[in-house]
């Protein structure tokens, strides 16, 4: 994924009401309010005076021009847009980088999925069989070279787990696939500490047949890549 845009940089004064940030332009030390497209917590990726990076939108409908896409931290930058996970790991299945859902005939994102849900990427082969595909975003990272997930509490995260649960008694597969949108990490595990409901909900449904992946990111303020597979420890 390229950014359409070449990137703004800055200096983060603040992250707050979760989808905001006020930044200090590096290029006329003016100060402005970006939107944070991320519903996580963020922590260890909010310290002010952080360097981050900016893409700037010319639709005269949005209300913020400016997108907080990729920041400094731990000496590796770090993406932390959680609108583009599903974009890069359609673009991985596309490749062929999950040797495990290879073999696809078709791709469809945003597919109704239970009862008022929808899953990220629906993969279908030739003879109709399905695949579930749940996308998370993953930028934790508390021991060095170790992502961690999630970085809050999130019951809708386990509630997706219960149904994609749903989908492998039903006889279908499904795939958790956890997409870590920074280079400094080789390995995965889950944060059960943060959220111990969720790590508990991944045992039952790792238990019903759902399929777990990471894969890792080169993150470059020209662009965000899936590049390596990641252990997962769990």
């Amino acid at each position: 994924m390229k950014f359409s845009t070449p990137l703004i940089s800055g200096r983060l004064v603040k992250r707050y009401k979760r989808f905001l940030a006020d930044v200090i332009l590096d290029e006329d030390g003016s100060e402005v309010t970006a939107h944070c497209a991320n519903p996580g917590s963020m922590l260890g990726l909010k310290e002010p005076g952080s360097r981050v990076w900016l893409s700037r939108s010319d639709n005269p409908k949005r209300k913020l021009k400016y997108s907080w896409e990729v920041m400094e931290a731990d000496g590796a930058l770090v993406g932390i847009n959680t609108a583009h996970p599903n974009g890069l790991v359609e673009e991985a299945l596309m490749a062929g980088r999950i040797e495990a859902l290879s073999g696809f005939a078709s791709l469809r994102r945003e597919v109704k999925c239970g009862k008022n849900s929808r899953i990220d990427i629906l993969l279908e082969d030739e003879s109709g069989a399905r695949t579930y595909v749940e996308v998370k975003n993953v930028h934790l990272m508390r021991e060095a070279g170790l992502a961690e997930f999630p970085d809050s509490v999130t019951a809708r995260g386990a509630k997706h787990l219960a149904e994609m649960s749903d989908m492998v008694a039903e006889g279908h597969r499904a795939a958790m696939v956890f997409l870590v949108q920074r280079p400094d990490c080789a390995r995965l595990s889950l944060a059960a500490d943060i959220d111990p409901n969720y790590a508990a909900a991944f045992k039952f449904a790792r238990e019903a047949g759902v399929e777990a992946y990471a894969i890792g990111c080169s993150v470059t303020t020209d662009g965000i890549q899936v590049d390596k597979l990641v252990e997962l420890l769990v």
